[in-house]
């Protein structure tokens, strides 16, 4: 999609911020970057809904179990 810039700006179609109430606009590396404020950042989920393996040194020898 193309749109003209105009004195103000441009407007970005509101299908592409569904639900979305505030956005921080940012330039970067040439980049024009618009993120949506208080966005959902699934790193945060990790460890929500742990399980029970029958390791009891699973958080130390972490790697040790990934890697082999």
């Amino acid at each position: 999609m193309k749109v003209k810039v105009s004195e103000k700006g441009v407007l970005i179609p509101r299908k592409f911020l569904k639900g979305v109430k505030e956005v921080e606009v940012r330039q970067q590396n040439g980049l024009i970057i618009i993120v949506p404020v208080g966005a959902k950042d699934p790193i945060f989920d990790i460890g929500k809904h742990p399980v029970k393996s029958g390791i009891k040194d699973g958080s130390i020898n972490h790697d040790k179990y990934i890697y082999g």
